[in-house]
């Protein structure tokens, strides 16, 4: 295997890993929506957001997978995360809710380099730039 082929491969897991806990997270809240609902509006959240919420998971998920419009979808996911760190996770009195804070971050921080990062050639966005 290539070193090319060794990045291909890398990138294109990464980019699994990475929308794996955006899809699920969106389809599990279309599972429990008035709960999602609920929780929502007990910190101050409108729940009539939650079909964003859960549109901006399901898709930005879908599009960091496939590799199509990676950077877009990558940059709003890693605002989500942290505006979701901030609002749900920010009682660091609790040590669970310390590294929920934690994880969102680091997640923010790994979109951030899908942002700044090259096209990947096992995507999408990497068939595009090679027919133009």
């Amino acid at each position: 295997m290539n070193n090319s082929t060794l990045n291909s491969a890398t990138q294109l897991v990464g980019r699994v890993m990475m929308s794996f806990i955006f899809i699920m997270a969106g389809i599990s809240k279309i599972g429990a929506y008035a709960g999602t609902q609920g929780y929502m509006e007990s910190v101050g959240v409108p729940g009539i957001l939650l079909p964003a919420v859960i549109l901006l998971e399901v898709a930005g998920g879908l599009a960091i997978l496939l590799g199509w419009q990676t950077r877009i979808a990558a940059f709003l996911l890693a605002g989500f995360s942290i505006v979701s760190a901030v609002i749900f996770h920010a009682n660091f009195a609790d040590q669970m809710q310390m590294i929920l804070f934690m994880k969102n971050i680091a997640i923010a921080g790994g979109l951030l380099f899908l942002v700044a990062g090259v096209t990947h050639s096992w995507s999408i966005d990497g068939k595009q730039s090679n027919k133009a």
